[in-house]
């Protein structure tokens, strides 16, 4: 089934525009899970440190009194007292430094240790989803969650969301303090809170919304560029350079207006929210200054005068006033710090339906209960064994608890099965076909007849919609996927090799084979000989898959990988269609001794690497429409005669 590419399946949350608070408390509910103890520490640093930004509001009311009182009366008994409140202010200053380095310090070791289990959990995830998730994916848009969505986690985890908690204590403390020293100059300040909310809700929310298509156009660029750089010698090729750019400016002008427009709201958003503070702050000056000089009874109207005298008519003192515009200040620049973390919250909340979306996709479903054990046969009876034998035995539990054990062969059978990679479109109809052990299976027919569909079923990347699969005489869907695809080795056509020497790639088929299994393979499958003429032989370092390598070099390293794992049943899908014709013949006589008593299942183009098979099925549209052996298909001179002597190609 074909990648869709950059375009394909939308990620959840794409172009919805707006911050998904959900997804806000599921994150926060993830990061406590995993470290309870020290987000506790950290909140109870950040409560007290809110708790002492308040505090130094009232000591500068009282360190105002004091002054008013010693210019009055002298000096002499108010100065002790004046040294006291400057060095409560200080020490408090002190604890909050030490406060905010202990809870800093701890946010750190959670944002990244977070970081890292939440990569290990996606990779975890991506493991066990099926093929048909990465059919349908592009994958840089994938690659793009594990890079920029899970970097976006980071800023909001160590600064957004501690200096919010942070931020938004110390304005429901001041706020308190401020209704206790004046009511009458709290309406000012409500004039001010209710412009800094029209200004977040109008210029904000437009700044967070475009943060979070940022995100989700970041990754559907990147698709593209991934995809771009795989396939750039297929642009080359066919000239598609300048159609190529074209699709990709598209994005990335997209991209660019989703980013100036984030960037645009957020870099006026700073400005207006500060001019406002100060606004608010001249209007207070202005407000306390007029109700001293007034001396009005409703200018004293405070919690303050109601708790100290019992009434809410006091003197409107100058201390009382310079702490107030302390506070207002406090409270402008608080509210401007929660406003201006909104956008790094808003990236995150995108980041992280993205990543969430990928944590939730549903893992591949496997209900069996046969597995694979190694075994040896004593008298006719098979027995379980833990040391190497070079046999393997179905396992299987009955209901009365006792084992029962079925020596693997590789004998495959197809029932009447039908299969569509999407519920509405059927590509197989009524397939049945047999491979005994031992068998060599071939299947031939133009592109998208069926045949890679047909070795994907058997390895259970995708489930049949009808009919069944036997394996030994066991249907496929009791064993193990684990256990199944162990006792199957594949050869696909593209080859992927992984950064690492020649002999880890080897070994990737056996993880436990020896360095002589490894180079046993290797002479199987006549890779042996250019081997040794790398650099450094079986230690050569490959990378970008191999690209220091032909691409018929690849291959033979793919089938020396799959000869070395030793499975009853191959899988060989155009395995030698990247090799010329004088590697063909010496890799086909590896691949005849590597199918030896094997079953194996070959899908080529080439007719003449399937002649000496044992049976021949001619597809067309999902329907075996002949099968035989060469001389009986030539005999019929049907389909497989007319594409074997060229009045057919297959296309």
């Amino acid at each position: 089934m074909a990648n869709r590419g950059p375009h394909g399946k939308a990620p959840v949350g794409a172009g919805r525009g707006k911050m998904d608070f959900k997804v806000l408390g599921r994150l926060m509910k993830q990061v406590f899970h995993d470290y309870p103890v020290h987000l506790t520490v950290v909140l109870i640093c950040i409560v007290l440190t809110a708790l002492i930004n308040v505090a130094p509001a009232a000591y500068i009311e009282t360190i105002t009194s004091y002054i008013e009182e010693g210019l009055g009366s002298g000096w002499d008994a108010i100065l002790p007292k004046l040294l006291s409140a400057l060095v409560t202010m200080t020490t408090l200053y002190v604890v909050n430094i030490i406060l905010t380095t202990v809870y800093t310090q701890l946010m750190a070791h959670v944002t990244q240790g977070f970081l890292h289990k939440t990569r290990e959990r996606m990779f975890s995830t991506m493991q066990r989803l099926p093929i048909s998730y990465f059919d349908r994916t592009p994958r840089g848009d994938i690659m793009s969650r594990f890079t920029n969505d899970t970097d976006s986690l980071r800023q909001v985890i160590s600064q957004s969301l501690p200096n919010l908690i942070a931020s938004g204590l110390t304005v429901i403390g001041v706020v308190c303090m401020m209704l206790y020293y004046s009511m009458p100059l709290m309406v000012v300040v409500i004039l001010g809170i209710i412009c800094m909310t029209i200004a977040t809700k109008n210029i904000g929310g437009k700044s967070a919304k475009y943060f979070v298509r940022q995100q989700n156009s970041l990754g559907k660029a990147e698709g593209f560029i991934e995809e771009m750089m795989n396939g750039q010698k297929v642009v080359k090729v066919f000239c598609h350079e300048q159609a190529a750019e074209v699709d990709f400016d598209k994005l990335n002008d997209q991209l660019f207006a989703d980013t100036r427009e984030a960037n645009r709201f957020a870099n006026i958003f700073m400005p207006i929210m500060n001019n406002i503070g100060n606004l608010l702050y001249v209007l207070t000056a202005f407000a306390g200054g007029l109700l001293v000089t007034l001396g009005s009874s409703v200018a004293n109207v405070s919690i303050q005068n109601l708790v100290m005298y019992g009434t809410l008519v006091a003197p409107l003192s100058i201390s009382v006033v310079a702490s107030y515009l302390g506070m207002c200040k406090q409270f402008t620049a608080n509210v401007s710090q929660v406003s201006q973390q909104m956008n790094a919250v808003a990236m995150a909340v995108a980041g992280a339906g993205r990543i969430f979306e990928l944590l939730d996709q549903q893992p591949e479903s496997d209900e069996g209960t046969v597995t694979l054990t190694r075994c040896r046969e004593e008298n006719g009876t098979i027995v379980p064994c833990a040391e190497r034998t070079g046999k393997w035995a179905w396992q299987h539990q009955k209901d009365d608890g006792t084992m029962e054990y079925r020596l693997l062969q590789g004998d495959v059978r197809f029932f009447d099965v039908d299969f569509g990679y999407v519920p509405d479109k059927t590509v197989l109809h009524n397939v049945s076909l047999y491979a005994e052990p031992g068998q060599k299976l071939a299947f031939v027919g133009a592109t998208g007849a069926g045949k890679t569909t047909i070795t994907n079923l058997i390895n259970r990347f995708y489930d049949i919609a009808d009919g069944k699969i036997r394996y030994d005489g066991i249907n496929i869907n009791h064993i193990k996927k684990a256990d199944l695809r162990h006792s199957l080795g594949i050869v696909l056509q593209d080859v992927n090799l992984f950064t690492g020497t020649v002999m880890e790639n080897i070994r990737y088929g056996k993880l436990d084979a020896t360095d002589e299994e490894c180079i046993a393979a290797a002479k199987l499958a006549n890779a042996h000989d250019f081997i040794t003429r790398l650099p450094e032989g079986y230690n050569t370092m490959l990378t970008s898959n191999g690209a220091n390598l032909s691409q018929g070099q690849r291959q033979l390293l793919s089938i020396a990988r799959a000869a070395v794992a030793d499975p009853p049943v191959m899988i060989l899908d155009e395995a030698t269609s990247s090799i010329d014709t004088r590697t063909e013949a010496l890799v086909q006589r590896g691949m005849d001794a590597l199918m030896k008593g094997r079953t194996v299942f070959v899908i080529a183009h080439r007719l003449s690497t399937v002649q000496n098979s044992d049976a021949i099925m001619v597809l067309d549209h999902g329907r075996i429409i002949e099968r035989g052996t060469h001389d009986d298909l030539i005999a019929k001179k049907g389909t497989y005669y007319q594409l074997y002597t060229g009045a057919f190609e297959l296309e």
